[in-house]
């Protein structure tokens, strides 16, 4: 459909190869990182972990972390009580599965505690540069505010994207997530500023 393919290029040419604004240096971080950010900003990610990284520097050193310790460092993290338990159960499995290594395959990441999907698809975006695209609440409703999906689900809106987008899926991915944030917010959308206004018809839309 020609809309969308507009709807893509666009995305493409107005955010060049974008990236996550979560902050890591490893692969362990950024597990971590995108684990910690569901439900949760991205902006409150980055001010827990430089204090939760020099206690934890290293998958070894969570798999051993004591519980109370680990939540101290991750309290002000939505649903930190979850976090933390998946956390230390991740952490412990990718020692005693993978042997220490964080494993870059889907079907190994969704085995790990606490990643589903979305969090596999996010790791494999960013570490990898996956053609894989991962549905966030910022994607959902963007997704749905073009007309691009009318699923009820993250799971069947990914299926959706995946069908119409077909290749760059990993910039496409943060460049959705990045609008959303921005520009297409949840309250308040820039509609006057929007790239894409010419294309919207969502019934949201501020004129």
């Amino acid at each position: 459909m020609k809309r969308n393919l507009q709807i893509k290029e666009l995305f493409l040419k107005n955010f060049d190869k974008p990236v996550t604004e979560l902050k890591f240096k490893n692969l362990y971080e950024l597990i971590v990182c995108v684990m910690l950010s569901a439900q949760c900003t991205d902006k409150r990610v980055n001010l827990i972990t430089p204090d939760l990284f020099k206690a934890y520097p290293d998958i070894k050193s969570l798999a051993n972390a004591n519980l109370a310790s680990l939540k101290s460092y991750i309290q002000s993290c939505s649903f930190f009580n979850n976090k933390a338990q998946n956390l230390i159960k991740m952490a412990k499995a990718v020692c005693e599965n993978f042997d220490g290594k964080i494993p870059l395959n889907e079907k190994d990441l969704k085995s790990l505690a606490g990643v589903g999907q979305k969090t596999a698809h996010v790791v494999l975006i960013e570490w990898c540069g996956a053609n894989f695209m991962a549905v966030d609440t910022h994607v959902f409703r963007v997704s749905h505010r073009l007309n691009l999906s009318k699923a009820k689900t993250p799971e069947a809106t990914e299926e959706d994207l995946t069908r119409i987008f077909k290749d760059n899926l990993n910039y496409l991915h943060q460049a959705m997530v990045l609008f959303g944030r921005y520009t297409c917010k949840a309250k308040k959308p820039l509609c006057k500023e929007c790239f894409l206004n010419h294309l919207c018809t969502s019934k949201d839309k501020e004129i």
